[in-house]
């Protein structure tokens, strides 16, 4: 996976990923926000609409990394991109409050397809950050 070629280029493999962990993501958000009643010891000031905009908020982040990326700012687009990653992780949170087994086969299902998406998507986000890195070390000793 090269970074080469224009800056505002972005790998197909990511493209990938980021379409992959927001579709998993979504699919969490919509069973939790269709079914917040019946998660186990979620707070009851958690409502629908406030899960929907929860997961709204954390797409805009991904966005914005996009948007970093496509105007060519690559090191704060991949850190973005990593951070949207990294927020898939609060699914795990879940299980803060109620063991796996409380949790139904869907319940369990989305949330591991969230986290396992936003694991790959995070660990390639770091991997083309640290690419992006490589070329401006190199023109610094070259000069």
């Amino acid at each position: 996976m090269s970074c080469s070629g224009s800056s505002t280029h972005i790998p197909k493999l990511l493209w990938i990923l980021l379409v992959t962990y927001c579709c998993a993501s979504l699919l969490h958000f919509v069973h939790n926000a269709e079914f917040v009643g019946d998660y186990p010891n979620l707070p009851v000031w958690l409502t629908r609409s406030k899960v929907y905009l929860a997961w709204f908020a954390i797409a805009t982040v991904g966005v914005v990394g996009v948007l970093l990326l496509k105007l060519g700012l690559r090191t704060l687009g991949f850190l973005f991109i990593a951070g949207y990653a990294a927020l898939g992780f609060a699914g795990l949170d879940h299980y803060w409050v109620a063991p796996i087994s409380a949790h139904t086969l869907a319940m369990n299902a989305t949330i591991g397809f969230e986290v396992a998406a936003a694991a790959v998507l995070f660990a390639l986000a770091i991997v083309l950050l640290f690419q992006s890195w490589r070329p401006l070390a190199r023109t610094e000793t070259d000069a």
